[in-house]
């Protein structure tokens, strides 16, 4: 059973996610709240797989919620999904940066919202390439500083070629296809490299690769 907490200051939007999701088997709303200070303390109390955060909410916005979910050890289990009605703006990047594992835009279709609910309680990639490639864009107009992290010494060559691959927007079977192997031991060198860069998700990923200057806007 997936346990889902909704987080979101409109009424009549979590009575309609929460409508929706509970007409699933294998899906479970735990907890509701109407702003982002009582979702962090629900997300404590329940340990939900997926937390469907608003990015605008008052008391605690969505982002800060994301950020003090990601900074807590006995929420890792905890995958956020943020929902904007803008698509992609920098709100939604700086959600991205927070711990957020994908967003979605509250006009999609529902079953295309069961599946990212779906993807996102097994831990997998929810940004869709597209996706993943304007996120690119956005570094190749705007780069940042690069840092230095120690823990890409730690990765294999096969694992950072796995890191440059995620963070031009392919997916596992992309991947195995570009490396010539499985797609399991693709989803084995993206997993080990997640592990290694303490990394939450593809989407932080995407990020690190780009900060840490494993790859430029020349070789994306």
């Amino acid at each position: 059973m997936i346990r889902v907490l909704l987080v979101d200051d409109q009424p009549l939007i979590r009575s309609g996610f929460r409508a929706f999701l509970d007409l699933e088997d294998d899906i479970e709303v735990v907890a509701e709240a109407a702003n982002g200070r009582d979702g962090l303390e629900l997300a404590r109390r329940h340990l939900p797989d997926v937390a469907l955060i608003d990015i605008q909410m008052p008391v605690l916005d969505g982002i800060e919620t994301t950020r003090r979910i990601a900074a807590e050890p006995a929420l890792t289990g905890v995958h956020v999904v943020i929902l904007t009605n803008y698509g992609l703006d920098e709100y939604v990047f700086d959600a991205l940066s927070a711990g957020a594992a994908g967003f979605l835009v509250k006009d999609i279709e529902p079953e295309d919202f069961l599946h990212a609910v779906r993807v996102a309680a097994r831990g997998d990639a929810l940004l869709a390439p597209s996706i993943t490639r304007k996120l690119i864009n956005r570094y190749v107009s705007q780069p940042l500083p690069r840092a230095t992290r120690p823990a890409l010494e730690e990765l294999t060559s096969r694992e950072r070629e796995a890191v440059v691959l995620v963070a031009q927007g392919l997916s596992n079977d992309e991947i195995a296809y570009r490396m010539v192997i499985s797609p399991l031991t693709a989803k084995t060198h993206v997993n080990r490299a997640m592990t290694k860069l303490q990394a939450r998700d593809r989407a932080q990923v995407v990020i690190l690769a780009y900060e840490s200057g494993l790859i430029t806007p020349r070789n994306s």
